[in-house]
């Protein structure tokens, strides 16, 4: 069984940070890829950010230059640092990690309002 743990999201100011973080745990073996997606209402899931085991990194055109992917390969972690955030990036964030299949976070509610 494999879990896949988001946490750090919330309510920040158009301008602030955000640092969000994801866990891989359980009968996880080799993970290729973990990054990102968000889905805002009404629209469809995005790719935001993906790293890969080697550190390649993927960015949406809407992020890059204000937010940075990394991953802890030792402690199956991702995390999306987050900066100069915009009330267009106000979505659902959800993690994922490949390795034999796909998993899936629950998702982390980033909202960005004054």
């Amino acid at each position: 069984q494999v879990q896949v743990v988001e946490s750090g999201g919330g309510l920040v100011q158009p301008g602030g940070s955000l640092r969000l973080s994801c866990a891989a745990s359980g009968s996880i073996f080799s993970i290729y890829v973990m990054g990102w997606y968000r889905q805002a209402p009404g629209k469809e899931r995005e790719l935001v950010a993906r790293i890969t085991n080697i550190g390649s990194t993927n960015y949406a055109d809407s992020v890059k230059g204000r937010f940075t992917i990394s991953r802890d390969n030792a402690k199956n972690t991702v995390y999306l640092q987050m900066n100069s955030l915009k009330p267009e990036d106000t979505a659902v964030y959800f993690c994922y990690v490949r390795a034999s299949a796909y998993y899936w976070g629950q998702g982390t509610q980033v909202t960005v309002s004054s």
